[in-house]
């Protein structure tokens, strides 16, 4: 900048009122969506969003609820806020908006990558951070939470609030897995992992129940990455048969490892039309699909090729895979239950299947430690995700009382997956949600930070609402 130059400031955020939903594409709502294009403008907005229905920060949008809406208040997009500059360490500070893609790609030209990846790379860093993420290799690594350094919070009094585990740790750890209501993440600095290559070591069986599922999980120390696909629409002896994935990072050859070799997922080929017609996915086509998944899958092999969009990214290949479900969209019910519990899961599972509920999409996968975030997920135990159309008769009075299965014995609901959690049943999942809400109080005692989630969970108790 030339002396005696004033820099210009930047264009006010712009402003629309939009219909929002999640990922799931059930519960629609209408906010005001402003889009700050820096973190100043992200200060101003929230000083005097209070006054004006409040507001809640959103991502790509691919929470499955309501997490990241806000009926008749504000919504801030945060996709402008995506700034990148690796440090030493190496370290990787970067801005809230970034998505999980656009880290990935520059950190791999570096040798690098995120240590914790979730089943899409299409999320951004802030969403990542207030969801407390999740990958196939919880049991190893742990959620994204252990791997952040520290982030920048935008508090509603308007100060940015530099977090981590030392410096202000329970506004911390009330912010990992928060879902955005302790504040507006701005900035996060990560510790990235080294990558390996493009291809990883995979060895793939065939289990015939959910049972042998868990046993062959179970028995498995030695693997990084680790899922079972597991079908639950089949009827008779193949209800609840497998294909279980475990990999291994492994280390390729040098001229592999260039920016340019590593096979980082591409845009998708496929995407599913806007008005795609929902007779096309029932329970027969399903059944047909998963019979041909399953026999294709190896009964038994070791160390197969797979490379990262395969291990990480499935369902990337197929872009807006929503729509499959029709306009009535789908509910994922994600729950995990204690380690020595996993006869809760199979409960569950029976449970749906004797309501007539077509579970469509279904996986298990196995927690190790938590991170220590308040409202964070994931536990050491088991975790089932099942996809089901949110239009099916009786769906909601079926998984209330998978609800109240699991509260009553010691398991939970995902948040960032949920669309329809009751608030009485919170406590028993989320033992720490009293001290939660407290540290949410501190922070928020006017209530400015507010979602439709929030609404529904009753997690703005003690301040205006």
């Amino acid at each position: 900048m030339r002396p005696g130059r004033v820099s210009a400031r930047p264009p006010a955020p712009a402003r629309e009122r939009r219909w929002l939903c999640g990922w799931g594409r059930t519960g629609y709502s209408e906010a005001t969506v402003i889009a700050p294009r820096t973190v100043e403008q992200v200060r101003e907005v929230m000083l005097f969003a209070s006054a004006s229905g409040g507001l809640i920060a959103r991502g790509a949008g691919r929470s499955y609820g309501d997490a990241a809406q806000n009926d008749g208040g504000a919504v801030l997009d945060l996709a402008s806020i995506s700034n990148m500059e690796l440090l030493e360490g190496p370290l990787l500070r970067v801005g809230a908006g970034a998505r999980l893609s656009a880290a990935l790609r520059a950190l791999a030209a570096v040798g690098l990558t995120l240590p914790v990846l979730p089943g899409t790379r299409h999320i951004t860093v802030g969403g990542a951070i207030a969801a407390d993420i999740h990958g196939k290799n919880h049991r190893r690594d742990g959620s994204f939470g252990h791997h952040v350094e520290n982030l920048l919070l935008c508090t509603p009094d308007g100060e940015l609030r530099r977090l981590s585990r030392l410096e202000q740790p329970d506004l911390f750890h009330a912010t990992l897995g928060g879902m955005g209501l302790t504040g507006v993440i701005v900035e996060a600095i990560l510790r990235p992992s080294r990558l390996t290559g493009p291809l990883l070591h995979g060895d793939i069986d065939r289990a015939s129940s959910i049972e042998q599922t868990l046993s062959v999980m179970r028995q498995d120390a030695a693997h990084r990455y680790s899922i079972a696909w597991v079908d639950l629409i089949s009827r008779g002896s193949a209800f609840g048969r497998s294909v279980v994935l475990r990999c291994n990072d492994r280390d390729n050859a040098p001229d592999t490892m260039a920016p340019g070799r590593i096979a980082l997922p591409g845009r998708p080929r496929l995407s599913v039309p806007e008005r795609f017609p929902p007779a096309v996915l029932r329970p027969a086509t399903v059944r047909a699909f998963n019979a041909l998944r399953f026999h294709r899958a190896p009964a038994h092999a070791r160390a197969q090729p797979i490379t990262l969009a395969e291990n990480f990214f499935p369902l990337d290949a197929l872009a807006h895979w929503n729509r499959l479900y029709g306009p009535a969209g789908l509910l994922q019910y994600q729950f995990v239950v204690p380690d020595d519990r996993a006869h809760i899961l199979v409960e569950v599972v029976e449970g749906l299947r004797r309501a007539r509920q077509p579970m469509y999409l279904a996986v298990i996968k196995r927690f190790g430690e938590p991170s220590g975030g308040l409202m964070s997920f994931p536990m050491p135990g088991w975790t089932l995700a099942v996809d089901l159309p949110a239009g099916s008769p009786g769906l909601r009075q079926s998984l209330r009382a998978a609800d109240e299965l699991l509260a009553g014995s010691g398991g939970r609901v995902y948040l960032a997956k949920d669309a329809r959690l009751g608030a009485d049943l919170l406590g028993a999942m989320y033992p720490a949600l009293e001290r939660f809400k407290a540290i949410r109080f501190t922070v928020d005692p006017e209530g400015t930070l507010r979602s439709d989630m929030a609404r529904r969970l009753d997690l703005a108790a003690g301040a205006t609402a």
